[in-house]
């Protein structure tokens, strides 16, 4: 259920992780002070490995090669970097079937999942961890911190990722080479096919519509 709010899209490119985290910040401040709508952001980052408290509290430890950082939304480990979309939803989360974070963690997968399927990828959840699988394997991660239930971070889809660099990487559970990329399991897709499968899926899953300029 929705009540049809505007959401402003923002495309941000290929940015820097720290300046879009601060950009994030800034956003949820001016939403909780109701000074903007919901707002979207879509873009990729250079590589990077984003370190939350579940990881930290388990000790995992990521390669030295790595550029990491330690992040506040929940899950573990994430890498970052080219042929990633990243998705952040800087959303009021108050609608009746958004009550607790399971039910808009749930919705947000529901999400990504529509979007595939609009483009030929049958993608499903998966009891061992949140987040989309393609196959048994896992191509996109959720995340998100809150405050007063405007939200932060959010969620990737790895579509053509370097061979090796996500595949590597174990962490909360899952073993190396459970998380890859969709370009390995069978399906050629582009970032702008994905950012405008989300944004058609987006009203019909998350009761939200594309405030056009």
């Amino acid at each position: 259920m929705g009540d049809g709010r505007q959401v402003a899209v923002l495309r941000l490119g290929h940015t820097d992780y720290t300046e879009v985290e601060q950009m994030m910040r800034d956003l949820q401040t001016l939403r909780l002070k109701g000074e903007i709508s919901d707002t979207l952001l879509f873009c990729s980052h250079p590589e990077i490995v984003t370190i939350g408290p579940g990881a930290r509290r388990d000790g995992i430890v990521v390669p030295s090669d790595y550029d990491t950082t330690d992040v506040d939304r929940g899950g573990g480990i994430t890498w970052h970097g080219p042929g990633q979309l990243v998705v952040y939803p800087i959303f009021k989360w108050d609608m009746e079937d958004e009550a607790n974070v399971k039910k808009i963690t749930s919705k947000i997968e529901i999400w990504a999942i529509h979007a595939l399927e609009l483009l030929g990828v049958q993608a499903t959840t998966d009891d061992r961890m949140q987040g989309v699988w393609v196959n048994g394997s896992k191509v996109g991660s959720v995340g998100l911190a809150f405050m007063r239930w405007v939200s932060r971070h959010g969620f990737t889809v790895n579509y053509a990722t370097p061979k090796g660099r996500v595949e590597i990487l174990d962490g909360c559970g899952l073993s190396a080479g459970t998380t890859t990329s969709l370009d390995r399991v069978g399906f050629e897709i582009n970032e702008d096919d994905l950012v405008q499968a989300l944004i058609q899926t987006m009203p019909g899953v998350l009761g939200r519509n594309h405030a056009k300029s």
